[in-house]
């Protein structure tokens, strides 16, 4: 057993370039550095992938080291890595070229085309990711404009994840506000409002109290009006005789 962890420690320090590399890797990546494997390719943000399926069992034969040890995030792992190391599929994308270019010898063509594609696949748009993350519901600002230095996103950057159309966030479905009113419109304005709940809000306790005493002296007034022309029509059917009875 000794024996075993001093060979791991040798060829940890060969495999890490001496004990610099070796105790960086062991502060940053835990295991990593003692597990060997074949190199299988990188990605645009560094990340090195390797694979060992002798001295490994399933679900541990793959594994990615960071290339940015210091600050790493999982979300800069992109989709067709992520795949790989899930075991989704056995062939890494570094050779996914070279994949395509021996499958399509096997395409039988049915007729003739004038496109710049020969192959199933078709056609690929370069993707470029803020800071090699894939995942942008992170980048994000902190608020206030302050932006995010987790991420490297600047003050006043605007944000990168996906937004809702109809989403108070999203800057196609703000609308402009449009005032219906102003509740100081006599005294040059200073409280507009959009809507009457919203104008509401804005009045002070003594302004809502003002207009519950106004409503209810309409109302008594509405009540005395309508007692009167009561007794208006009292008056007048009693000079008409109080009317005549149909049959006498």
């Amino acid at each position: 057993m000794v024996y075993g962890v001093i060979r791991n420690f040798q060829a940890a320090l060969k495999y890490r370039g001496g004990w610099k590399g070796l105790m960086e890797h062991m502060y940053t990546n835990g295991d990593y550095p003692f597990k060997f494997g074949t190199y299988m390719g990188c990605d645009a943000a560094g990340n090195r992938y390797y694979e060992n399926r002798v001295d490994y069992p399933f679900g541990q034969h793959r594994w990615v080291e960071p290339g940015d040890i210091h600050n790493y995030n999982s979300a800069s792992i992109p989709p067709e890595w992520h795949g790989w190391m899930t075991s989704m599929n056995d062939a890494p994308p570094a050779a996914e070229g070279d994949y395509i270019g021996e499958r399509k010898q096997h395409i039988i063509s049915m007729c003739h085309s004038d496109a710049n594609i020969d192959h199933n696949v078709g056609h690929q748009e370069n993707i470029y990711n803020f800071h090699h993350m894939h995942n942008l519901t992170e980048v994000r600002s902190r608020g206030y404009g302050v932006g995010n230095p987790v991420v490297g996103l600047p003050p006043g950057a605007k944000d990168s994840y996906y937004t809702q159309p109809g989403s108070p966030y999203n800057d196609a479905s703000i609308r402009p506000r449009v005032n219906i009113g102003d509740l100081d419109e006599g005294k040059g304005g200073g409280r507009p409002f959009k809507s009457m709940k919203w104008a509401d809000r804005l009045r002070s306790p003594e302004e809502k109290a003002a207009m519950e005493t106004e409503k209810l002296d309409a109302a008594k007034a509405a009540v005395e009006v309508e007692k009167a022309n009561a007794r208006r029509r009292k008056f007048a059917i009693a000079g008409r005789g109080a009317g005549t009875v149909a049959g006498s």
